[in-house]
């Protein structure tokens, strides 16, 4: 059999997950489960910001649309937040973000928000594991190729514009 006819086989998937942590609790909890030699999987890339409060839903956006499968956002635990009440933010934030996800056909289960503090690394790692395992079941978002344009596209939102305009006609 040449190669063209060989049957081709799929690599098994393997998710993309970024994390954005909180310098204070998570990233170094994720920092403890390391000098621990606590494994988790190796499919999170970690993105320490100051605090979860910090983590703009653009953010989570634009990690799913440059390829990430999942998106997990760890912080102090509610009450322990080092910016006082920031993590009470990340809450509604989270909240807001999962009706999002399925106002626009995204599983809201590919967002995970996280409670870790700084001695907490075997259970933060516990976690890690967890969310790339359901998101795995999920299979892969596949978001970029989901926006190419088909032709489609410009009709509907040229369609919008115009019911949005008969809708703001006052009519006499």
């Amino acid at each position: 059999m040449s190669e063209a006819d060989t049957p081709k086989q799929d690599k098994p998937f393997s998710p993309r997950i970024v994390a954005f942590m909180c310098n204070w609790c998570s990233y170094t909890a994720s920092d403890l489960a390391g000098t621990s030699r606590i494994k988790y999987a190796p499919n999170v890339r970690i993105i320490r910001v100051m605090c979860t409060g910090r983590v703009d839903p653009t953010f989570v956006l634009k990690a799913l649309s440059l390829g990430a499968d999942g998106v997990m956002i760890a912080g102090c635990h509610p009450g322990d937040c080092h910016y006082i009440e920031q993590n009470y933010k990340t809450v509604r934030r989270h909240a807001m973000l999962q009706v999002m996800f399925r106002q626009m056909g995204i599983e809201a289960d590919r967002l995970r928000l996280v409670w870790a503090s700084a001695a907490e690394g075997p259970q933060l790692a516990k976690a890690i594991d967890q969310f790339v395992t359901d998101v795995k079941k999920l299979g892969p978002l596949d978001w970029q190729q989901n926006w190419e344009e088909n032709g489609h596209r410009l009709e509907a939102l040229q369609s919008i514009v115009q019911e949005h305009q008969e809708a703001m006609e006052v009519q006499p």
